[in-house]
């Protein structure tokens, strides 16, 4: 079993991740998906689930030491990370010799896909940002604050890594950072980003992605009209809360210079896990899906 699913209140991305409810919530949705499969005679084998540099404080801490380590005891905050990780080790520890079961915590660093309505995706979010602005007739300007070096990873290569771990006895029981192999800095995955979408690169323009895009629901109904698009027409439904996550990744608001946040993927890499993919090449790919899906306008439609 992979559990992937994250509640987030309406509203609450970033600030809520501290909030107790929603700590509790996340840790009822996990045991309703594990006790009915872990009965006595059932056929659970593997759960696999999925934290992120949470773990580590990236969210509360200005600065983290480089590279964070699976080692390193936990940091001291609350995160429903340890109460799901908790329950996982207490119930393993129930189970009888007859239908035992073994489990893998992921930590991917910024996960990058096509998801549409996802909380935690920026991808759908700067893509209409991009055709906001080719609309109005206006380059692809980057809207974050100041440049940090940090990690992505690509949806497929999480799907990958799940599917050895399920088999691997190296991953067992184990904690594994996870990220692309590489490292980025958005301002200079800017231009990839901008040619995908076939625009051009403006000058930076700092601004909030979560105060601004979402409430452009008439201007993204007369782009998914006057393209024939696929993608939904409701905008939420296409981008849920991906532009405040965007503005969160971007560091908009913040000053620099900012502290590195990078994660060791040695681990993984010794256990037997070596896949890995460019950055600028993933979101080339991201992009270049959403397009083939009819999500996006393509990037001969933007240049026409």
């Amino acid at each position: 079993m992979v559990y992937a699913a994250v509640y987030e209140q309406p509203g609450g991305l970033v600030g809520g991740w501290r909030d107790q409810d929603q700590m509790r919530t996340n840790l009822q949705m996990l045991r309703n998906v594990v006790e009915p499969l872990d009965r006595p005679g059932g056929a659970l084998r593997h759960v696999t689930i999925m934290q992120g540099g949470k773990a580590y404080g990236v969210h509360i801490h200005p600065e983290i030491a480089v590279p964070a380590r699976e080692r390193w005891p936990r940091d001291a905050h609350e995160n429903f990370y340890w109460l799901q990780e908790d329950f996982l080790r207490e119930r393993q520890a129930k189970a009888s010799s007859s239908t035992g079961w073994h489990f893998t915590i992921m930590r991917p660093r910024i996960v990058f896909g096509d998801a549409m309505g996802s909380h935690m995706n920026p991808i759908p979010a700067i893509g209409v940002y991009a055709w906001l602005r080719h609309e109005q007739g206006l380059p692809l300007s980057y809207p974050g604050g100041p440049a940090r070096v940090n990690q992505a990873i690509d949806a497929d290569l999480i799907a990958q890594a799940c599917a050895w771990a399920a088999e691997a006895p190296n991953a067992r029981n184990e904690t594994f950072n996870l990220e692309n192999g590489d490292v980025f800095v958005w301002q200079n995955v800017w231009p990839a980003i901008a040619d995908a979408l076939g625009m051009p690169v403006g000058e930076p323009e700092p601004q909030s992605l979560g105060a601004t895009v979402p409430g452009q629901q008439k201007a993204w109904e007369r782009i998914v009209d006057k393209y024939q698009l696929a993608a939904p027409r409701e905008l939420a439904a296409f981008i849920g809360q991906g532009a405040t996550y965007a503005d969160f990744q971007m560091n908009h608001g913040k000053t620099g210079p900012l502290p590195p946040v990078i994660m060791s993927s040695v681990k993984i890499r010794q256990a037997g896990f070596a896949a890995c993919m460019d950055t600028e090449d993933m979101f080339r790919k991201w992009f270049g899906q959403l397009q083939q899906r009819r999500l996006l306008p393509t990037p001969a439609e933007a240049r026409a």
